[in-house]
């Protein structure tokens, strides 16, 4: 392996630790503050990281300061970053509410279904899913059954939410692999967290009661969640993706489900059931076997 693609695998590995550990960080938070404030004040964050850090980026590639100012400036830009800050805003506020009711060890194994809903979707858009999918789908609702239900009286509300955070999530992928192209991925994702920040201010005002005192006590897990996870870790993966093959790169993303168990075993100490870590390992299988290419099967059939 080159040094760029070890570089590239460190980079994304560290991508998914910072994600998998913001799940706790989410949870942990939402004990003094609403959904809402929470993400309207991490995406605030985000954003006053990536508008300094999307100029640093430009000093360094030697562009202008007017050139860097010129493409803010671009329709298109805000265009698309409205349209997937839409979908991002769905996706984030279901998990976000989501974790009101639900462990973030399990949350990370559900969010990861987005992997597997990709290509699913893909069908209404043309694409041709591989072959692997349907037994992806059928693992990872048998998986979801085991986490969710084995053992309850009901599926619990916040797995419903997550469900639908991962079908968001899932839809957001598809908007930015359609219409970002070749755009600038930081000021796309600063577009974004604008978008989600102003929507969940809205809806903060609406439902929620603003205690600037308990903002503050949640000031590390809102920094860890806006800066690291949507601001530090976003740019790794990029960096990441720029030097791996896309089945490579989302196998090793995948393993954000694997570190938020671990982080809310670690900090939380939340504890599964034998059916939820079965139900879990068929969730992680599902992903890691929606990723492998058709090719690798032929291979081994012909070899």
């Amino acid at each position: 392996m080159r040094k760029k693609q070890i570089q590239g695998s460190i980079s994304l590995t560290l991508t998914t630790v910072i994600w998998g550990f913001a799940f706790v960080a989410q949870s942990v938070g939402m004990d003094k503050i609403g959904p809402f404030t929470f993400q309207t004040v991490r995406c605030a964050l985000a954003v006053l990281f990536l508008v300094p850090c999307a100029f640093v980026m430009d000093r360094i590639g030697k562009r202008s300061f007017r050139e860097s100012v010129g493409k803010w400036r671009d329709p298109r830009l805000w265009k698309t970053g409205i349209i997937c800050g839409l979908a991002l805003f769905v996706a984030a506020s279901l998990q976000q509410i989501g974790l009101v009711y639900t462990d973030a060890s399990k949350a990370g194994f559900i969010t990861a279904m987005y992997i597997v809903l990709v290509p699913i979707l893909g069908l209404f858009l043309g694409q041709k899913p591989p072959k692997t999918a349907a037994v992806s789908v059928i693992l990872a609702v048998i998986g979801l059954y085991l986490l969710s239900c084995m053992g309850a009286s009901g599926i619990n509300k916040g797995d419903l939410f997550l469900m639908g955070c991962a079908l968001a999530f899932a839809v957001q992928i598809q908007c930015i692999d359609h219409l970002a192209g070749e755009m600038d991925g930081l000021r796309l994702n600063c577009v974004q967290s604008i978008v989600v920040s102003v929507l969940s201010a809205v809806f903060m005002a609406a439902t929620e009661t603003v205690v600037a005192a308990d903002i503050l006590d949640c000031w590390f897990s809102l920094a860890f969640a806006g800066i690291l996870s949507m601001g530090v870790a976003y740019t790794m993966q990029i960096v990441g993706q720029k030097v791996l093959e896309p089945t490579t790169a989302s196998l090793i993303m995948s393993l954000e489900s694997v570190f938020a168990a671990i982080g809310g075993w670690a900090i939380l100490h939340e504890r599964m059931s034998g059916w939820e870590m079965l139900g879990a390992g068929l969730v992680f299988a599902a992903v890691i076997l929606s990723q492998i290419p058709e090719e690798f099967f032929r291979k081994k059939h012909t070899a």
